[in-house]
C-alpha cells in the first residue's frame, strides 16, 4: 500500500493539533471576556489581537488537505457535519466581526458587540467538540452517540477556556493575571471530568477502540498515554496553588495544557487509525490516485513551512507582556 495517504493525513493531523491549541488559547480567551471588567475586556482582545487570524489559518489548512486529498471521504464527513459546521462559521464569522466593530464601531454599542465576541467564542467551541465528538463514534445517529458529543463538545469548550487562563497567565499582570487564575481552578474540574468520560465513553461506544485499547500488549504500551496526561493535570493545578504561577512560571500552566492536548491527539490518531471514518473508510479507500498526491505533497510542503515561519515570527515580533489596545 502506499505511504501518501498516511503522509497526508499526519499531515491534517498535525494541522488540527497546531489549531486546537492556538485558535483553542484565542477561542477561551474571548469566552472569559463575558465575565471581565470593560478595561479587562480591552486588555484581554489586546493579547490575543496579533494572533487571532493567523491562528484560524491552521484550520484552512487542515480542511484543505481532507478536501484534496481524501475526495471520497469529504461528502460523507462535510455531510454528517454540515450543521455544525455551519454553526461553527457563524461563531468565528461573529466573533471576527465583534473584534473590530467594538473597537471602531459606536461606543454605545460595545457591550453588544463585546457579547457577540464571547458568544461566537463559545458557538465556535461548542460545535468544534460535537464534530469531534461525532466523528469519534462514526456519525452513529443513536442517543448514546448523542450524549457523548454533547460530551465532548462541553469537554473541548472547558479545554479552550484553561488554555485561555493559562494564555493570559502569560500576557498578563496585576489584577488580570490574578483574576486568571481563578478562571482555570474553575476550568479544571471540568477539563478532567470530561478527559475522564471520553476515556471511558470511547471503548464502551465502539468495539474497535475498545480492542486497541484493552488487548494485550497494547494496554501496557499504550498506558503512559492516559498516566502523563494525568500528571501534567496534577503538576497543573498544583501550580495554580503556588504563587510563581503569577511570575517566572507563568508559562507552566499552558505548556501542561498543550502537553495534554498533544497526548489526547495520539490517543485519538491511535484508536481511529487507518480510518478516515472508523468502521467504514480507511484513509486507502478514500486518497486520491498517487499520482495526485505526489502533485499536491509539492503545494503542501511549500505551503506549511511558510505558515509555520510566519507564526513564529508574529510570536517573536509581539512577545512579552500585553500593551495597550490599538488598531
Amino acid at each position: 500500500m502506499s505511504a501518501l495517504p498516511v503522509i497526508f493525513m499526519a499531515l491534517m493531523g498535525l494541522s488540527l493539533l497546531i489549531y486546537v491549541v492556538l485558535d483553542g488559547y484565542d477561542l477561551g480567551v474571548g469566552m472569559l471576556s463575558a465575565t471581565a471588567k470593560e478595561a479587562d475586556r480591552d486588555r484581554m482582545v489586546a493579547s490575543i489581537g496579533p494572533f487571532w487570524d493567523a491562528n484560524e489559518t491552521w484550520l484552512v489548512l487542515a480542511v484543505g488537505l481532507l478536501l484534496i486529498a481524501f475526495p471520497k471521504a469529504q461528502g460523507v464527513v462535510l455531510t454528517a457535519l454540515y450543521v455544525p459546521v455551519v454553526l461553527m462559521l457563524l461563531g468565528l464569522i461573529l466573533r471576527g466581526a465583534a473584534f473590530d466593530f467594538r473597537a471602531k464601531g459606536d461606543p454605545a454599542h460595545k457591550r453588544w458587540w463585546d457579547a457577540a465576541f464571547a458568544g461566537g467564542s463559545a458557538l465556535a467551541s461548542l460545535a468544534q467538540g460535537w464534530m469531534l465528538g461525532c466523528y469519534v463514534t462514526g456519525f452513529e445517529d443513536g442517543a448514546a452517540a448523542q450524549v457523548f458529543a454533547a460530551g465532548i463538545a462541553v469537554a473541548l469548550t472547558a479545554c479552550y477556556l484553561l488554555l485561555g487562563a493559562g494564555w493570559l497567565l502569560i500576557k498578563t499582570e496585576g489584577d488580570l493575571q490574578r483574576r486568571a487564575v481563578g478562571w482555570a481552578r474553575r476550568a479544571w474540574p471540568a477539563v478532567v471530568a470530561g478527559l475522564l468520560i471520553v476515556s471511558i465513553a470511547s471503548p464502551w461506544l465502539s468495539a474497535t477502540v475498545r480492542t486497541r485499547w484493552f488487548d494485550m500488549p497494547g494496554l501496557i504500551a499504550l498506558a503512559p498515554l492516559p498516566l502523563i496526561a494525568l500528571l501534567a493535570l496534577a503538576a497543573l493545578r498544583g501550580l495554580l496553588n503556588s504563587h510563581r504561577v503569577l511570575g517566572k512560571l507563568s508559562w507552566a500552566p499552558f505548556a501542561l495544557m498543550v502537553v495534554v492536548l498533544t497526548l489526547s491527539f495520539f490517543g485519538l490518531s491511535y484508536s481511529l487509525y487507518p480510518f478516515v471514518v472508523i468502521d467504514r473508510i480507511t484513509i486507502w479507500d478514500a486518497a486520491a490516485a498517487d499520482e495526485s498526491l505526489r502533485f499536491l505533497l509539492v503545494g503542501a510542503a511549500l505551503t506549511m513551512p511558510v505558515i509555520l515561519a510566519y507564526s513564529l515570527f508574529s510570536y517573536r515580533v509581539f512577545r512579552g507582556k500585553v500593551r495597550a489596545l490599538a488598531y
